[in-house]
């Protein structure tokens, strides 16, 4: 989970830096990448979420 949102995180910085700042805003496509990127890795934890693994002793 910290994992997902420090993603989130990072999104959003480099978003907000590749608005406000003239001539970087491959730093807006950057974030947007890395927000598709950690909602398919959220989606895809949440699809396998339900079930525990064992620990084999």
């Amino acid at each position: 989970m910290s994992l997902f949102l420090f993603l989130i995180l990072v999104a959003v910085v480099l978003g907000i830096i590749g608005v406000t700042a003239h001539g970087l805003f491959y730093l807006l496509v950057i974030g947007v990448v890395v927000l598709l990127a950690d909602l398919v890795y959220a989606g895809a934890r949440l699809r396998r979420g339900g079930r525990k693994q064992r620990v084999a002793r």
